[in-house]
């Protein structure tokens, strides 16, 4: 019997972390971290650097510097190099920040001088991946309420959520 639950146990377990998964975690910069470019040429690193990647909602940016900052900033603020209010801002020396929606997001460092030295980075988060409609979906009644594949898959993970946990009370208790 102790078997029986032990190996249910680990079942369940490996079963809920499929329900969290989580981003990548991307270091901002690589070794040398979040940092005025050394050269001139080196104005569009950070922007070249995020054209080689694809991220994601949910995936984060590591930033690791020292005697600097990061913000987030508006598109405006961002080609100005300057905010006074940004939407985000941290100064700690090792930043994560969470792309937490689609869409684009507008990094420069708060020092002065930095970002116009190239000390910033514009980076682009894809929208979710869906499925294709089938020409079926496609010709369903306007006024009808169209169901998404997202309301399904929160539906779904949140099933197995409670059959998850309804399987280990039974299991532990009964």
């Amino acid at each position: 019997m102790a078997t029986s639950k032990a190996f249910l146990f680990f079942f369940l377990l490996s079963t809920s972390q499929v329900l969290f998964v989580s981003g990548t975690k991307f270091e901002v910069g690589g070794k040398s971290g979040w940092e005025v470019p050394k050269s001139k040429n080196g104005q569009q690193m950070y922007n070249e650097w995020a054209s080689k990647n694809r991220f994601k909602v949910d995936d984060a940016l590591s930033f690791n510097y020292t005697k600097d900052s990061v913000m987030v900033v508006t598109k405006d603020e961002y080609e100005k190099c300057h905010s006074a209010h940004p939407i985000f801002y941290s100064n700690n020396g090792a930043t994560t920040f969470t792309l937490d929606r689609p869409g684009l997001f507008y990094f420069i460092s708060g020092v002065a001088g930095h970002c116009e030295r190239g000390q910033k980075m514009i980076i682009k988060v894809l929208e979710p991946a869906t499925p294709p409609q089938s020409a079926d979906q496609n010709a369903t009644d306007p006024s009808q309420p169209k169901h998404g594949s997202a309301a399904t898959a929160a539906i779904s993970s949140a099933a197995t959520l409670v059959f998850c946990m309804v399987s280990f009370v039974v299991v532990f208790f009964f």
